[in-house]
């Protein structure tokens, strides 16, 4: 297993290296830059832009700019290490601070979750809980109770969460619980109030609650009908014995396979979400700075979320070898 790890870990490398590829070339292709407003509007005179182009590297080749942000440079005859060494540049667009400053520094007094990454963090984390709770939860019930009202209810919250966009979904909410009946703010004051976290959670993550309430009824039926669980129940076990014991911990390998990809449509859906909330997560910045073409905050902001899609991706592995000890990783 310990080899497997490695292996996985090595990988993350050419990965990370790729992804950061494809977004310097998409970055620098895109029309604009970093001290343009718009593409038609320049914010500042061309001697000024020189200066800071100059100051900031971005006179140099683009090969040289990928290389120096990636691995590093020299600067001053001392070598300034790049990416690859956690250094992930500095804002154009925040004066004196790094990317690392940006995302991962707390304001004054507060603890690290109150980053922006701390935010996004926490956001995620809620939705996902939401999501596989209430799922497993439909799931179970919707095979347990097969052809009743409860069933066919499960059925049609999935059905409504895998065919509705997750926007769609979130200003339908806000109509309903904002507008209409008030009970929460269209764009939350405090993000210290629990119930302003509630919504954006739900929208999150009512995706992947859908798709895993319709997998956990699949696997739910198809386990029930295993010889094992004829087996159990024949010895005089108690149902719920059987259901949390023998059918529930092999109902869950598929739906744990989902958790990866289900991370990823996550984060996409966050961009979305984030900005709709006005929430103050990483999500919501890396859409500004794609405004405002802040690039080393692009660069950054993508590498640190590839690295924990891989992080996530690897500990959906690691989650089948607890589920059933049958699997043996790296065979």
């Amino acid at each position: 297993m310990l080899t497997y790890l490695i292996k996985r870990l090595l990988w993350m490398i050419p990965v990370l290296f790729i992804v950061a590829l494809i977004t310097f070339i998409l970055m620098h292709t895109a029309p604009g830059g970093p001290w343009d407003r718009d593409p038609n509007m320049r914010q500042v005179d061309a001697n000024t832009q020189r200066v800071l182009n100059a100051y900031y590297g971005l006179d140099q080749p683009l090969w040289r700019q990928f290389i120096s942000y990636t691995i590093g440079d020299v600067k001053d005859e001392k070598f300034i290490c790049g990416a690859i060494c956690g250094n992930l540049g500095p804002s154009y667009r925040v004066r004196g601070r790094t990317v690392q400053d940006v995302l991962f520094e707390a304001p004054k007094g507060k603890s690290f979750w109150y980053s922006r990454f701390g935010y996004s963090v926490r956001l995620s984390g809620l939705a996902m809980a939401f999501a596989v709770l209430f799922g497993v939860s439909m799931g179970i019930a919707a095979a347990l109770n097969q052809n009743t009202w409860v069933d066919y209810l499960s059925l049609f919250l999935s059905s409504v969460g895998t065919s509705i966009p997750s926007f769609v979904m979130g200003i339908f909410l806000i109509i309903i619980f904002a507008v209409l009946l008030h009970l929460i703010d269209v764009i939350p004051k405090d993000w210290d109030e629990p119930r302003a976290w509630i919504l954006p959670a739900v929208v999150l993550g009512f995706g992947f609650l859908a798709f895993t309430a319709r997998m956990t009824r699949a696997t739910m039926l198809e386990v029930m009908r295993q010889d094992y669980v004829r087996t159990a129940r024949s010895k005089g076990l108690h149902e719920r014995v059987v259901v949390l014991r023998h059918m529930l911990r092999n109902s869950l390998i598929p739906v744990v396979t989902l958790l990866g990809p289900a991370m990823v449509g996550m984060i996409t859906a966050a961009f979305v979400i984030e900005t709709m909330f006005a929430f103050p997560g990483m999500a919501r910045y890396l859409v500004l700075s794609i405004q405002q073409r802040d690039y080393s905050m692009i660069m950054g902001s993508s590498l640190v979320y590839v690295f924990f899609i891989s992080i996530a991706n690897l500990s959906v592995d690691f989650l089948y070898v607890v589920l059933d000890p049958r699997i043996r990783l790296g065979e």
